[in-house]
């Protein structure tokens, strides 16, 4: 048997050999060059002992040596994606594994995402959850993805925190639409000096609450108090991206670092509230850098109970204005890896996805997205119409 030194659940010689025999026999095309790589470089096997992975390297070999006579036009492939889709739940993921994943054979990808999903979720579901801006624009950072900053010059104005009765209404409607969720977000960098609204903010919390709604909030950073307080009113679960890798961070945004971030994100999981955190692709990165942020999320004491994929909607008046839209392959990839290494986390379909066709919105479920936002805008940016999203919904 072959153990991972910090994982109970074991790897059986057995099992792998019978995996590869079956994949070979099929003649399908996902990698046992992939597999030999993983032995090679001790991705599935490290800190065990060199003659069993001698051992391991050695069925790899034997596998495709038999199936060469078989199939010899077809190089028989077994994939990342089907290596760790099976495995347990980590929080010791490295770079080169999720990298290897992410670049697994698009189809076989999707098909090990859509395997992880059926195991831990219900395959029937997708969560709606609405996204309220209850106080927009004038905010002091200068994320550079952001139409609310105060640093640049868009169309959106600043607004003071909306009313108690607009908000629970607004929660009302989001219900009845079918909303399990109301997250409410402010255009702040933190909470300093803001306590006559963030006693508001905790009522609001408090009386959603007392309507049978999860309820999140996405409020800047915290300390230890604030999240403390938030926890006593109810709140289901705090928002707090991480954006992007640690290295590309600082060309995105400079008046918060990334440690900063992550602090938040500590104090949240202290209080006990659950983590919603997620990142942006399209933002100029490359993809070493979606990696790194996946394994930032990944390697969190407690993945995120949600872990929202965002692609880029360029703003008029924001230093991204000009990038271009992520295509859907890259969406997929990034749901389908984001689902096998966080396998318990609901995977949502977020910011962007107006962009999607019906048919490419249905392919990131299959790849493992089981959660949305309902309600025609995102903060400040489109959302689908829900209407579409019921039209949807009852295709599938």
């Amino acid at each position: 048997m072959i153990s991972h030194p910090t994982m109970s659940a074991k790897y059986s010689i057995h099992t792998i050999r019978k995996l590869l025999l079956s994949k070979m026999s099929l003649g399908v095309a996902p990698t046992i060059r992939c597999l030999s790589y993983h032995v090679a470089n001790r991705s599935i096997t490290r800190g065990i002992s060199s003659s069993i992975s001698n051992k391991l390297a050695s069925i790899v070999d034997k596998t495709s040596s038999n199936t060469s006579s078989t199939h010899p036009t077809t190089e028989s492939v077994i994939s990342s994606a089907t290596i760790h889709a099976a495995g347990p739940l980590r929080n010791d993921w490295t770079k080169a594994e999720i990298q290897a994943i992410h670049d697994s054979p698009l189809l076989d990808l999707i098909f090990q995402g859509a395997a992880v999903h059926r195991k831990n979720h219900n395959p029937l579901q997708v969560q709606q959850c609405t996204l309220l801006s209850i106080k927009t624009g004038g905010c002091s950072e200068d994320c550079s993805y952001c139409p609310q900053s105060s640093k640049h010059k868009t169309n959106v104005k600043a607004t003071k925190l909306m009313d108690s009765d607009a908000v629970i209404e607004a929660a009302r409607r989001a219900k009845e639409a079918g909303s399990s969720r109301f997250c409410m977000g402010t255009a702040w960098r933190d909470l300093d000096g803001r306590n006559s609204n963030f006693n508001k903010i905790i009522s609001y919390v408090e009386e959603i609450k007392g309507m049978g709604m999860e309820v999140c909030c996405t409020l800047g950073m915290l300390n230890d108090e604030q999240a403390q307080r938030l926890k006593k009113a109810g709140l289901t679960a705090y928002n707090h991206n991480v954006d992007t890798s640690r290295e590309y961070y600082p060309k995105i945004i400079t008046t918060r670092s990334y440690e900063e971030r992550l602090n938040t994100i500590q104090r949240v999981m202290d209080a006990g509230i659950s983590v919603c955190s997620g990142g942006i692709i399209g933002l100029g990165e490359e993809t070493h850098d979606r990696i790194g942020m996946l394994h930032t999320l990944s390697t969190l004491s407690e993945h995120p109970e949600s872990v929202p994929i965002n692609a880029l909607l360029a703003v008029d008046g924001t230093p991204l204005q000009d990038k271009k839209p992520v295509d859907i392959w890259e969406m997929v990839r990034m749901i389908a890896t984001a689902r096998i290494i966080m396998p318990r986390a609901m995977v949502r379909l977020s910011a962007g996805r107006v962009r999607f066709t019906a048919s490419e919105q249905a392919l990131c479920f299959l790849a493992g997205a089981n959660s949305i936002f309902s309600g025609d805008k995102l903060l400040t940016t489109p959302n689908n119409d829900k209407n579409e999203d019921s039209a949807l919904f009852e295709i599938l």
